[in-house]
């Protein structure tokens, strides 16, 4: 049975639970047996040899029995009761307590994955309804061993039918699943140049995703460095905020061999389970716009206490939108060695302009922040129409803080806006993805660092700008008002200006103000500098009006074509 008939049979399982179960309700039984069964055939192996190296040691006086077990397993996890899927159809009258007693003989990481699920009470609803060995016995019939279904195959998997349960239940369809193309796109810039990991014999590297998802910006990452070098290793970390999301994510983790304690639960930016932790790579895809009031007190209480000493030091971001505190609390896992570290976030248009200079630290200080400590190396606008759950525009930014060569000082800005094909069928908002040439041509395009019609090359310094304060003089009765020996400013006819850091005040005002107003000057003490990326500004091509002649003869075309009706309906 192959990827896509596994998913469909998983997903047919549904049907047993209709009129019993809501819709909604769908996947309190499927994810968690969907694990479990994908647990199951990854032991199924090794489980005789399991059973009979427990017998010999349970009587010992061995305190923890799971690291020998484990070896017995190979891998980070095990299941020391005599059921699996089989046996456990096989006894179809003590089917519920049978299944308990499986679920607690998985070694305490697997366990855990387990209970995220919260299966426990399904198990007893199940039962009740006579669908217990129904369901099973159809789980039972689907073989999801990684050499049938890899990793990356069944992160789609469980994507799908999160996506698919989701739709039922009127909810966000995937909320923030990130494309496999967009992944392996993040992926390939990440690791261009990174010889080391892709050529040497024993090379280790670690990457983080702050918002781990099932694991798919992990296991891509994987497949890629596997696919150069089976004899690296690259060690993943993730934190994911969804129990399901991340009982998902670390299932997958102990079948690779990984640590399954690199993997926690709970919100990244005001928990954070990797404090003073760094990582040579960092990736994610935050939740597009994420309203963070709700754990706004930690993240202010650390902005004051801490400063440039904590995660936020460089400025909040409206509460409307965290994605900048999901790149800052990145920004502070990049190591601080000569080598430093690489980061690529997926954002929508937001963080490129929003935020206005101000004496408040927001998102333009934090641009700030970013480009002239020479941290931001590229940004690639996307093509539409790319995600599940938006259509909207979505840019990917690069970080490195130990720029090298000819990128020092430098931003790179991509224009991929028009590397898609389209799909043949579209799932949600997704109509278009990037192909495997397409990936190849725009990795091409940022590693090459050349000025073209879709790569522009700019100063760190072109992004910024003085934002100064234009008073004017107030009159009364005809007559300029001064006050302690300077005239008192107008407010009604304060104004303001945004004059570029590579450019003279002084000379911009006799320029462009001071002909039209002689008697305005800048109230120095309200200057701010901001930071703004405008890509469109930047890739924006004039298109000539058509002329008169072209607008006729289209009409007339137009009328000639529909048969002269047009004529008809003017007279």
């Amino acid at each position: 049975m192959g990827i896509k008939e596994s998913a469909n049979f998983i997903w047919s399982i549904a049907d047993l639970l209709r009129g019993d179960y809501k819709q909604s309700d769908y996947g309190k039984v499927i994810l968690p047996l969907t694990v479990l069964r994908r647990l199951d055939c990854v032991l199924e192996s090794s489980k005789e040899k399991v059973l009979k190296r427990f017998e010999q040691v349970k009587t010992m006086n061995i305190q923890n029995l799971d690291p020998i077990l484990n070896k017995e397993a190979g891998y980070n996890f095990h299941n020391r009761s005599k059921f699996d899927f089989n046996k456990l159809i096989a006894d179809p009258n003590n089917l519920a307590s049978n299944l308990r007693d499986y679920i607690n003989g998985f070694s305490d990481d697997a366990r855990e994955i387990i209970e995220q699920f919260e299966f426990d009470n399904q198990i007893t609803k199940l039962d009740d309804n006579n669908l217990l060995f129904l369901v099973l016995k159809r789980f039972q019939e689907v073989d999801l061993h990684p050499e049938v279904i890899s990793s990356v195959s069944m992160g789609y998997m469980f994507e799908e039918l999160i996506r698919k349960f989701a739709e039922l239940s009127n909810e966000t369809a995937g909320e923030h699943f990130t494309p496999r193309e967009v992944i392996k796109l993040m992926i390939h810039i990440l690791f261009l140049n990174d010889n080391d990991i892709l050529t040497q014999r024993g090379k280790r590297r670690t990457i983080y995703d702050c918002c781990a998802g099932t694991g798919g910006m992990l296991s891509v990452a994987d497949e890629y460095i596997r696919e150069h070098n089976e004899h690296a290793h690259l060690e993943m970390f993730g934190q994911e905020l969804n129990p399901e999301s991340y009982a998902i994510c670390k299932a997958d983790m102990i079948i690779k061999n990984q640590n399954p304690t690199n993997i926690r639960k709970g919100n990244s930016i005001s928990d954070d389970k990797f404090e003073d932790k760094q990582f040579d790579y960092l990736i994610t895809n935050p939740p597009f716009g994420v309203k963070w009031e709700k754990f706004s007190k930690p993240v202010i209480d650390e902005h004051k206490a801490k400063g440039h000493a904590g995660r936020f030091g460089a400025g909040l971001p409206s509460k409307s939108d965290g994605s900048f505190l999901f790149l800052m609390h990145l920004i502070s896992k990049m190591k601080q060695d000569d080598e430093g570290s690489k980061l690529a976030i997926v954002f929508n248009g937001s963080p490129l302009f929003s935020g206005s200079p101000s004496s408040t630290k927001n998102e333009s200080s934090i641009r700030q922040w970013i480009i002239e400590n020479d941290m931001l190396e590229a940004i690639i606008a996307l093509p539409t129409q790319l995600f599940y759950n938006t259509g909207i525009s979505t840019y990917i930014w690069v970080l490195n803080n130990r720029k090298k060569g000819k990128r020092k000082g430098k931003v790179q800005l991509i224009n991929g806006v028009d590397f898609f094909k389209k799909m043949s069928k579209s799932l949600g908002n997704k109509r278009n993805e990037i192909s495997k040439k397409q990936i190849e041509e725009l990795t091409s395009v940022y590693g090459e660092f050349t000025e073209t019609k879709i790569s522009k090359i700019f100063d760190n310094t072109d992004f910024g700008y003085h934002k100064v304060t234009v008073e004017r003089p107030l009159y009364k009765d005809g007559k300029k008002v001064i006050s302690k020996g300077k005239p008192k400013p107008d407010t009604s006819l304060r104004d303001t200006e945004s004059i570029p850091l590579k450019e003279d005040i002084q000379a911009y005002m006799e320029r462009e103000v001071l002909p039209h107003v002689p008697d305005a000057w800048i109230d120095e003490s309200k200057t701010n500098i901001g930071y703004e990326i405008n890509f469109t500004k930047y890739f924006y091509e004039y298109k000539p009006l058509r002329s008169l002649e072209e607008i006729r003869a289209n009409i007339l075309a137009l009328e000639t074509e529909t048969d002269g009706l047009l004529k008809k309906a003017i007279v």
